[in-house]
């Protein structure tokens, strides 16, 4: 029979663990907040929009909506009615895609480039001003240690 944890009774250490994991949801959760505030004061704008935004200015030739909702982890739903808005904005355009009449490219246009740059720059200014606590050395050996516990999840997830 296979113990679980609560068989086997756990540890100061796993009470140790479980207040980082608190920590670390509480950490991030107040600089989401703190992050959407800015980006609402100052662009007007909203977390999934500047996210939207993100995700296309890596892929020059533009995302079809199934490819950018799995880019951004979310349903096609979330995705369609931000795109809608950035498209009447005139931050995206729709490109049909050849041979298939009903798909198309979502893409950044030349004014979504300038407003994601104007946005990208602030945006790296916030999280360098709220984890400015921290040297470089310090966040880059932390970011590391978050991409192993993030990979041992996924293939932990993946052998399941």
């Amino acid at each position: 029979m296979n113990e679980t944890p609560t068989d086997i009774g756990l540890g100061p250490d796993a009470k140790k663990r479980v207040r980082l994991w608190l920590r670390l949801l509480k950490v991030s959760r107040r600089i989401e907040t703190n992050l959407r505030e800015n980006l609402r004061a100052e662009f007007a704008s909203t977390l999934p929009r500047f996210d939207v935004m993100a995700a296309l200015s890596r892929y020059d030739k533009g995302l079809k909506m199934s490819e950018l909702s799995g880019v951004l982890k979310v349903s096609n739903g979330n995705v369609t009615g931000i795109v809608d808005r950035l498209v009447e904005n005139g931050i995206i355009v729709r490109v049909p895609v050849p041979g298939d009449r009903r798909a198309s490219l979502a893409r950044l246009t030349k004014k979504g480039h300038e407003e994601f740059a104007q946005q990208a720059a602030a945006h790296e200014g916030w999280v360098d001003q709220l984890l400015s606590d921290f040297s470089g050395d310090e966040a880059e050996v932390i970011s590391d240690r978050l991409g192993k516990i993030s990979q041992t999840i996924i293939e932990n997830e993946d052998q399941e």
